[in-house]
């Protein structure tokens, strides 16, 4: 893998707290607006150098989004299924760890408000993923890497994995779930309680882990329940403030229609939840 280290994203945006919000909110709209010049022939997976995780490169493309089986709430908020274009990107293989967020605490002086001591009833490793972080932790933690969230539907488009509108990442059935998943319950590869350490089920069709079950992941978009009737084709981010920021992926505690690809979730981005994280991406340069 090459090392990549692109601090686009720390010159454009400064600031924390409510900052963080306003910036990321024009940071990812520039970047999803403008028509973007990639390398002819990006690497297919990277270490990024200012945090060491590894990453993969999500291709351009389009894709169905939405509940294609209409099994989602009946406020049609996975609804309607609409197509949607987005340039490629680079998302982390894992989710961001105790152990990284940790370091980046250490590096950067952030003044992170958490009780370190109820991550670890949770996820008690440095290599299990990181909890009780609100979205301008998770934001400050992009910021720090030189990264940034994902958009909800980067986020969608790059679970599935090259899959055409399946129910979950891994198809259609609930009978191998346990092998991708971290969910409500125990059994067969899924063998814990609370959250697992990241990357210990298999992986998706871009080699991404956990992206069902494990944590709940926040994404950069305000949540609309009526977006999708609004939703641009391309490169979509709802930027309009709302009261909550999108969460995607389901948690260890979730049942298994929370693991489903079109299911959608929210919090406040001011609150900490014992069944949440993030992930980060980059654009290609």
């Amino acid at each position: 893998m090459r090392k990549f280290s692109w601090m686009l994203l720390v010159l454009l945006v400064v600031g924390c707290g409510e900052e963080i919000a306003d910036d990321e909110d024009k940071a990812v709209k520039d970047l999803v607006k403008d028509e973007v010049v990639a390398e002819a022939d990006p690497e297919k997976e990277i270490v990024w150098e200012k945090d060491g995780k590894g990453m993969v490169l999500i291709p351009a493309g389009s894709f169905e989004m939405g509940d294609h089986f209409n099994e989602g709430i009946d406020d049609g908020r996975e609804l309607p299924v609409h197509t949607v274009e987005l340039y490629g990107f680079y998302m982390d293989v894992n989710e961001v760890t105790v152990g990284q967020f940790r370091e980046f605490v250490n590096q950067s002086g952030y003044n992170y408000k958490g009780d370190w001591g109820n991550v670890a009833k949770q996820s008690p490793g440095d290599n299990y993923p990181m909890i009780y972080v609100d979205w301008s932790d998770a934001v400050a933690y992009c910021r720090w890497a030189g990264k940034r969230l994902p958009t909800e539907a980067e986020w969608e488009y790059a679970a599935r994995g090259g899959r055409v509108g399946k129910r979950y990442l891994w198809g259609d059935g609930e009978n191998v779930a346990r092998d991708h998943a971290n969910y409500r319950g125990t059994g067969g590869k899924d063998t814990w309680g609370q959250t697992a350490p990241v990357g210990s089920l298999e992986a998706n069709g871009y080699k991404l882990y956990d992206m069902a079950g494990n944590v709940d992941e926040w994404c950069a978009d305000w949540y609309g329940e009526d977006y999708y009737s609004k939703s641009p084709a391309k490169n979509p981010r709802r930027t309009r403030k709302g009261s909550h920021r999108v969460l995607r992926g389901g948690a260890w505690n979730f049942p298994t229609s929370a693991l489903r690809v079109a299911y959608r979730d929210s919090g406040r981005p001011d609150s900490t939840y014992y069944n949440s994280g993030f992930r980060c991406v980059a654009n290609v340069p």
